[in-house]
């Protein structure tokens, strides 16, 4: 729970960002960086090439879709900067991602539910974008 001059919150968001490509490799460490500057609580984070999974705990004060927006535009960035080659294999227009995002909100209750569904993401793919 977090506290405020005027109000006690809790608010939690299970996140899913996906492309239909393989183009985003490297490490997790550039998101985690990215939702640490807003002041977001990583409860667990973890995707394939080709997607993000995200479960946050955000402020009072965060808006919900620019901070997607900006976790959108910055991976686009890293990953045309450090992987040229591969981005360039499918993407050959000035956008990335697609606007779409999924998210949905977490209760205590199916809290460690969201945590296990996330971990397990991209286990059975060779190319885990989190090793």
């Amino acid at each position: 729970m977090y506290r405020s001059s005027y109000s006690v919150y809790l608010l939690q968001y299970h996140i899913v960002t996906k492309y239909r490509n393989p183009v985003l490799q490297g490490s997790v460490k550039t998101i985690k960086e990215m939702l640490e500057t807003f002041n977001c609580i990583i409860k667990e984070v973890n995707g394939k090439e080709d997607c993000m999974y995200l479960l946050i705990e955000t402020l009072s004060d965060i808006k919900l879709h620019r901070l997607i927006q900006i976790l959108k535009t910055r991976s686009a960035r890293f990953a045309r900067r450090d992987y040229p080659d591969t981005v360039d294999k499918y993407y050959w227009k000035s956008y990335f991602w697609n606007n779409a995002y999924f998210v949905s909100t977490v209760s205590e209750n199916t809290l460690a539910n969201f945590e296990t569904y996330i971990r397990k993401q991209g286990m059975k793919s060779k190319n885990r974008l989190i090793k």
